[in-house]
């Protein structure tokens, strides 16, 4: 059976450390976007919880629960370049369309 593909519920994502694409919500701060990000353990960094590592070596960036929309796997290594090259755009539809009508 195939993986299903798309945005999906941030409930879903691997805690196992594992990278997986983000849609971060848009806030006063800017846009919403895409980051990588992985679930950590509390360790001498902080707490438990999301996290990304910025461009700069070292650099940390946490990501409370409420900042993230929904998450998708990382491309397959197999995959072309040119599938490799393409960031997925960040959610932009409703929570509905997500999640479901929860009826």
């Amino acid at each position: 059976m195939a993986e299903p593909t798309g945005w999906r519920h941030m409930s879903s994502a691997p805690k196992d450390g594992s990278r997986v694409l983000v849609t971060v919500r848009s806030s006063e701060q800017g846009p919403a976007e895409v980051d990588v990000a992985y679930w950590a353990r509390a360790d001498q960094f902080g707490m438990e919880g999301w996290r990304a590592n910025d461009s700069y070596p070292g650099h940390m960036i946490e990501y409370a629960d409420p900042e993230l929309k929904c998450w998708m796997p990382l491309p397959s290594a197999n995959a072309n370049a040119s599938a490799l090259a393409d960031m997925p755009t960040p959610w932009e539809g409703s929570e509905e369309e997500l999640y479901g009508s929860g009826i």
